[in-house]
């Protein structure tokens, strides 16, 4: 089992019901002390229909390991592997492969416009749109990062993340079958 997948199940069953107290108090414990998220209810204002599904099938894959050109759970993630797999799961959307693909496939937006499930681009290769993650809300995304680490959220504020921010976009009801090409070569 994932790590967090039972904090997945809880963030989905919080959405049709209403927690007891002491649950609620102890996920937020959680997720304040991850630094993820202030308030469940926050959360739940936020994020709505398939976003909401999205972020908390993308929590759900915490942990996994990173692999170029990885595609799923069980041999790991790239990063663009990962928002692929995501969208495709829980939206039914088949993204392009590469993440500089997935910037060209969708709609640009300003980043005081961000909403959970967007997608954020970094430039960590020394080129534009090198990276890409999964914005989850309060300036936090999760994203499959490098060799070596695993799925995992972070801060879009630390000065790493900021100096090589590239952009925002928010992907469409559909994506032109031309740019969802099959090319499994990543950043």
């Amino acid at each position: 089992m994932h790590k967090l997948s039972i904090f997945a199940a809880v963030l989905l069953a919080a959405g049709s019901a209403l927690a007891a107290p002491a649950a609620e108090d102890d996920i937020n414990r959680f997720m304040a002390e991850k630094g993820l998220f202030g308030r469940l209810g926050d959360l739940r204002d936020r994020i709505t229909g398939n976003t909401s599904e999205l972020v908390v099938t993308a929590m759900g894959f915490l942990g996994v390991p990173y692999r170029r050109g990885g595609n799923t759970a069980e041999t790991g993630f790239d990063c663009s592997g990962f928002v692929r797999a995501i969208y495709e799961q829980t939206v039914g959307l088949v993204l392009p492969r590469r993440a500089n693909e997935q910037a060209a496939a969708t709609e640009t937006i300003d980043k005081k416009d961000l909403q959970p499930g967007d997608l954020v681009f970094f430039n960590t290769m020394r080129r534009a749109f090198s990276h890409v993650g999964i914005y989850v809300g309060d300036g936090k995304f999760i994203h499959s990062p490098k060799p070596g680490a695993e799925v995992r959220v972070e801060d879009m504020g630390t000065s790493y993340w900021a100096r090589r921010f590239d952009g925002a976009r928010r992907v469409q009801a559909s994506v032109p079958a031309a740019q969802a090409g099959t090319d499994t070569r990543t950043p």
